[in-house]
């Protein structure tokens, strides 16, 4: 049967599920608006000429033991000012610079103006941004009168640094997947939103080489407009080197108020979410890992997946849950996360993904710009 209405049920789907879940979602915070403000310039000494000190800048600054839901705990007004110039006096006619104020954000912040505009991208603790210069001193450029700091409203975004992303909707077993390939231990249920903050966890590999996997918040349709976690869940996937599509076996159904969508209709719908929300996402190297080949029937599932993916077949699939590009998935791989099945190949892939990307952009790197 042709299912329609892609978006008509979003609305009344989303209450469903986030209603079970709306108590635990005050411990994790991946946005936030703050006020700095650099500090004014001292006053300058018009009858010997003195100078005052320029006042003192602000800065953001990567840590990596920090979160954004701290910062606001810490400084609860979340406004920030930097020191205002000394003024020139008859004893001292050079005004010393006020201080600089240096804000510690989590790492992989971006910074907005308040217009949208991205004033910078935090994601190494070495970064140092500055975010508010500080105003002149009294001098004669300016009649002696020390000049105000730049004063802004900024907005915080937090995205998830990792190799991986985990990409599914709610119920795929990507929880359960993460437990098994690292050393998290992510709360894992039988109920949609378990995953309410992102988990990040490490694969550790026999030569030592580590991979960091996140498992982020649960899609549902209409992600990209922001419906359920929405924007908090794609904006975290924008950083990660590799998407791992995780999908349920016997397919995918919200609440009792929502359409059923089989496993190869869940993959499309996973597809054309990323690609609404930022096409340049289906960029990205990519496996899909269908999950819970444990239960009855789903090896039958798996292989017409994989099949329909190879063939690209859109048949019998309705207008508006079809991609406009197709993501091209490296590897296809069935699993059982409950029972460790499939699991070593899934890693396996995983790193031989990132490598091989990792190598052909270095190589595209030397070819455009030889020595």
């Amino acid at each position: 049967m042709v299912r329609t209405g892609l978006f008509s049920n979003l609305a009344a789907s989303a209450t469903d599920g986030l209603k079970k879940s709306i108590k635990r979602r005050i411990n994790f915070t991946d946005s936030l608006r703050i006020f700095v403000s650099g500090g004014s310039g001292g006053q300058g000494y018009p009858v010997y000429g003195g100078i005052g000190g320029d006042g003192g800048n602000v800065y953001l600054k990567p840590s990596e033991k920090l979160s954004l839901q701290r910062l606001r705990q810490k400084f609860p007004t979340k406004r920030f000012k930097a020191e205002t110039g000394r003024n020139s006096r008859r004893n001292s006619l050079r005004g010393s610079t006020g201080n600089d104020y240096v804000i510690p954000v989590p790492n992989g912040v971006c910074v907005y103006t308040n217009d949208n505009t991205l004033l910078g991208d935090l994601v190494n603790v070495e970064d140092k941004l500055l975010v508010a210069k500080g105003g002149q001193g009294g001098c004669n450029t300016n009649n002696w009168n020390g000049q105000k700091g730049q004063k802004k409203v900024l907005s915080l975004e937090l995205k998830i640094l990792a190799d991986v992303g985990l990409v599914g909707f709610p119920n795929a077993g990507k929880s359960t997947l993460l437990s098994k390939i690292s050393r998290t231990k992510p709360e894992i249920a039988e109920y949609p939103f378990t995953t309410i903050k992102p988990q990040v966890g490490t694969i550790f590999y026999p030569d030592l080489r580590q991979i960091t996997v996140a498992d982020l918040p649960g899609l549902i349709e209409g992600a990209h407009y922001n419906v359920g976690m929405g924007h908090k869940f794609l904006r975290h996937v924008e950083r990660t080197h590799l998407l791992l599509f995780v999908v349920d076996a016997t397919g995918f159904r919200l609440s009792q108020r929502s359409f059923f969508r089989n496993a190869y209709e869940t993959v499309l719908l996973l597809n054309k979410e990323l690609e609404l929300y930022k096409e340049h996402l289906l960029d990205k190297p990519a496996v899909l890992a269908i999950n819970k080949l444990d239960l009855p029937d789903t090896q039958t599932e798996f292989e017409e997946v994989k099949s329909r993916l190879q063939q690209g077949d859109l048949t019998d699939i309705p207008t508006e849950m079809q991609p406009k590009t197709l993501i091209k998935f490296s590897d296809i791989i069935g699993i059982s996360a409950k029972n460790n099945d499939g699991i070593t190949e899934l890693v396996d892939s995983v790193r031989h993904t990132i490598d091989d990307n990792l190598q052909e952009r270095e190589n595209e790197r030397i070819s455009a710009n030889p020595t």
